[in-house]
């Protein structure tokens, strides 16, 4: 583990979201300290004066650095961490490996998250009010497509091992974790993906990841 920081970083989060969660692995793997604020999504609060101040875009996380700097958009916070705090590696050192790191982990943060957050699930609630089946459907449909092609891609390619590229966990498995909890939580039928499973079980059996779940944490 790297060596936790004098000045640590502050994150704005939320407890639930995958995003945050997902950036909370990274932290823990890279041992680095930090404060986490988290935020009520659900009350409105990533609308403040306080955080469009942090993040204009109002999403979250974000990651304000020691000296005040802010980074947003978990995918480019997590590439950050990985340049400034190196070890553990995160991206494998070949160009190829980094290519499928990348593509497993934008399979999650491109096709899967972004069309089930919690504006795309109001969007749809509001266009569809009398169809309390909407959004559980509209849900369903893109976390299938997604954990179909993941599934396909890990039980084929030969650079998967324990975890997603390898033995040792990377980016592609600080996204997937989530996601597996966010299918375990909305109980969707896991056992079209067993090597998903397997790796999620991997990972489940290191501190970080298990530290990092969102019932583990307190707010305040």
């Amino acid at each position: 583990m790297a060596a936790s920081q004098q000045s640590p970083y502050v994150v704005h989060g939320a407890m639930r979201s995958s995003a945050a969660y997902r950036l909370r692995i990274v932290m823990k793997l890279k041992g680095l300290a930090y404060r986490e604020f988290f935020l009520d999504l659900n009350k409105g609060e990533h609308w403040s004066a306080d955080y469009l101040r942090v993040n204009p875009q109002a999403l979250v996380p974000a990651l304000v650095l020691p000296d005040g700097g802010v980074v947003t958009q978990s995918m480019a916070i997590i590439e950050y961490l990985d340049e400034m705090h190196p070890e553990p590696a995160l991206l494998p050192r070949d160009a190829r490996g980094r290519a499928r790191v990348r593509s497993l982990a934008q399979m999650i943060a491109c096709d899967i998250h972004p069309l089930n957050n919690t504006r795309v699930r109001n969007h749809v609630r509001e266009l569809f009010p009398h169809d309390p089946e909407a959004v559980p459907v509209w849900m369903d449909r893109w976390s299938k497509a997604g954990f179909d092609a993941i599934e396909a891609r890990l039980a084929r390619d030969a650079e998967t091992g324990l975890f997603c590229h390898g033995d040792t966990p990377t980016m592609a498995d600080a996204l997937l974790v989530p996601q597996v909890a966010n299918a375990r939580a909305a109980n969707r039928d896991l056992s079209l993906y067993p090597t998903i499973v397997r790796i999620d079980a991997a990972c489940a059996k290191l501190e970080p990841f298990d530290a990092a779940r969102p019932d583990r944490q307190q707010a305040g």
